[in-house]
């Protein structure tokens, strides 16, 4: 299969080089950088470590996502979307593609919860409001999802019909929770985890993980009463 990477990334100089070394170019066919306004040379390392990339001013998550969609090759099959801040193994990539490629799963989440972590990798606010999501999505749905973990991979054509939203950190919730109302088949595998290299703009601060929290919260709740419209 013709397997895309993408990263956004937002001032992540030191760590991205880091990121694409260690990720199996291979198995990546493209991989494409977003730039989402950096002010220091993430783009330059990008380029020097031989990814493409693309640039989105416009801050938020869920629109480095879009943008690095738009960017994909003729022919791509599989998106992966990574983070740039190496707090992921890249080189586990292959064990996050095999229920894709085996044709066993349209979406694969890479659990931290069920794979090995650093100590302090995800902060205790973070981690908690992780729980509670998932559980949530357990209440409303009935699948039980451990995490809501940045690195994961799914089929193009399902991620087309997905038709998601959001702008911010609420992408990654509201690709899970679509993927359920749509009928995709949806796996977890293992993947472990580490402090990111330099300081998060989410979860480094005490403001960022609440709005992100909440946002988050907002997506599922959202979902849920747009669930029970269609009824």
């Amino acid at each position: 299969m013709k397997v895309a990477v993408i990263i956004p990334a937002l001032n992540e100089e030191e760590a991205l080089p880091h990121v694409l070394q260690a990720l199996p170019r291979p198995l990546a066919e493209a991989v494409i950088v977003v730039d989402n306004g950096s002010t220091d040379r993430t783009a330059v390392m990008a380029r020097e470590w031989g990814a493409a990339v693309v640039e989105e001013p416009r801050r938020g998550y869920g629109v480095s996502c879009r943008r690095g969609l738009e960017a994909l090759p003729p022919g791509t099959e599989v998106v992966v979307f990574l983070d740039g801040d190496f707090s992921d193994h890249p080189e586990e990539l292959p064990c996050l593609l095999e229920p894709i490629v085996q044709g066993e799963a349209d979406l694969v989440i890479g659990s931290r919860v069920l794979g090995p972590s650093e100590p302090g990798a995800l902060a205790p606010l973070a981690w908690w409001g992780n729980r509670l999501a998932v559980f949530l999505i357990r209440l409303f749905w009935g699948f039980r999802y451990t995490d809501l973990g940045p690195f994961r991979a799914i089929r193009l054509e399902a991620l087309r019909r997905l038709e998601l939203r959001d702008r911010g950190f609420g992408w990654n919730v509201e690709m899970q929770v679509r993927a359920l109302q749509e009928g995709l088949r949806v796996v977890e595998r293992p993947v472990s985890y580490r402090r990111r290299l330099g300081r998060s703009k989410i979860s480094g601060t005490i403001s960022g993980t609440i709005k992100a929290g909440v946002k988050i919260l907002y997506v599922i709740f959202r979902l849920a009463l747009f669930k029970k419209k269609r009824r």
